[in-house]
């Protein structure tokens, strides 16, 4: 800091590690919940978010016309048949996302949350696997699981009569887990089978940003096929159904529904790519490189004088001492700004420090993902950054961490 008070410009930040979430927030941030909390299995949240009932709602009218041509004496009883089976599926797609997480509780990665969204689930795993055998475990568990429950309802087809309710709910929920099964083994990143490909080539080149790189851009491929060829499938009849006329509403609701896909897999694949380099740079991130250097003074000294203090020595922020030179209190940038230059030599720093509480001193080797965990399990504006001598080495401040991850994020892929 100047003797204005206003903070020098900091030297340039490290690039900051993201979480495996789509998206994580800056250190000492809490991540929103993002929707109606559900429950808790295995101590993990799991939130419904809005768009699930949009989708619940185009399920229900969906398969509620498909109701009305195979069982046409439910009348409008269909739609509570249709809206039964639109929770029953989502039901199966929380099982599947559990499955990702009990994976990911037996290898001791935490999960932040699971959350049912627009088009599926995601359990946001908050650390990457250490080894490719891992992340194919991790990643395989989901799809295996959608083709267990596949078999299941096909086996309970046959125990009950095909025209019936039973018998069209059961059908309706093996194909659907089969297509969910069919679909996350497709080869591209942000799906399973895209984490897959990435833990082969992982184990092939010995470099996860190789797996990473190669199932990104796989995935990329993916969300234009899915783009053009769903419409040309459905429109040449490809797919069993018969041949819609160009511009008719189904054919339209197609191109709509490939749109949309394809959206979700290419941003998804660029945001796997996009945190897979903050990955690769998260042990540049280091207290010591972002610290910014103090000095002591002790609770009874001018602002104006231990400012000019700081600026002969070259510091930039201030940490108040006891008499034995003890840091006791950390003198808060933003409270320096907010004094008058007039002022200033009648105030005492102590009147503007913060206390130092449980968790505001922070090692100099913390580095990396660690650094951010501590920031984020303790959050507050600025930390004592001390020596494993116990000595000061500076002062940590937020926005410092902050400003290193919004740098990191705004890098393209």
């Amino acid at each position: 800091m100047d003797e204005s008070g206003k903070p020098q410009d900091p030297q340039e930040p490290a690039p900051h590690r993201d979480t495996d979430g789509p998206k994580a927030p800056p250190p000492g941030k809490k991540a929103s919940g993002g929707g109606i909390l559900m429950g808790r299995p295995f101590g993990v949240p799991v939130y419904v978010a809005p768009s699930w009932f949009l989708v619940a709602a185009l399920i229900t009218w969906v398969f509620g016309g498909q109701l009305e041509r195979v069982l046409p004496e439910l009348g409008v009883a269909r739609y509570l048949v249709s809206l039964f089976f639109a929770v029953a599926f989502y039901a199966s797609v929380l099982v599947h996302e559990l499955a990702h997480t009990v994976a990911a509780l037996r290898f001791k990665l935490p999960v932040r949350r699971i959350q049912l969204q627009f088009f599926g689930g995601v359990s946001e795993i908050e650390k990457e696997t250490e080894t490719p055998g891992r992340e194919f475990v991790l990643a395989f568990v989901g799809p295996l699981l959608s083709l267990v429950l596949a078999g299941v309802f096909y086996v309970g087809m046959h125990l009950v009569e095909p025209a019936t309710v039973p018998g069209v709910l059961l059908a309706g929920l093996m194909i659907s887990n089969l297509i969910v099964a069919v679909f996350n083994l497709l080869p591209g990143l942000p799906l399973d089978g895209g984490r897959m490909l990435r833990a082969v080539v992982w184990k092939i080149t010995g470099k996860p940003m190789s797996g990473t790189i190669a199932a990104a851009w796989i995935g990329r491929a993916l969300a234009v096929t899915v783009l053009i060829g769903l419409p040309l499938l459905t429109h040449t009849g490809a797919l069993g159904n018969a041949r819609p006329d160009i511009g008719s509403s189904d054919s339209l609701t197609d191109a709509l529904l490939a749109a949309i896909l394809a959206a979700i897999i290419w941003t998804g694949a660029g945001n796997s790519l996009r945190m897979a380099r903050l990955r690769e740079r998260l042990p540049d991130l280091t207290a010591r490189t972002l610290t910014r250097r103090a000095v002591p003074v002790e609770t009874a000294t001018p602002l104006s004088e231990a400012l000019r203090r700081a600026n002969d020595a070259g510091a930039r922020a201030l940490v108040v001492v006891d008499p034995q030179g003890t840091p006791t209190a950390l003198v808060r940038e933003a409270a320096i700004v907010g004094v008058p230059d007039h002022r200033r030599p009648w105030v005492a720093v102590g009147t503007l420090a913060q206390d130092l509480k449980d968790g505001m001193r922070v090692s100099a080797e913390l580095a990396g993902e660690d650094l951010l965990e501590y920031l984020r399990a303790t959050p507050a504006t600025e930390y004592l950054v001390i020596e494993e001598t116990g000595e000061i080495y500076g002062v940590l401040s937020t926005a410092d961490v902050e400003q290193a991850f919004v740098s990191a994020m705004a890098r393209k892929a």
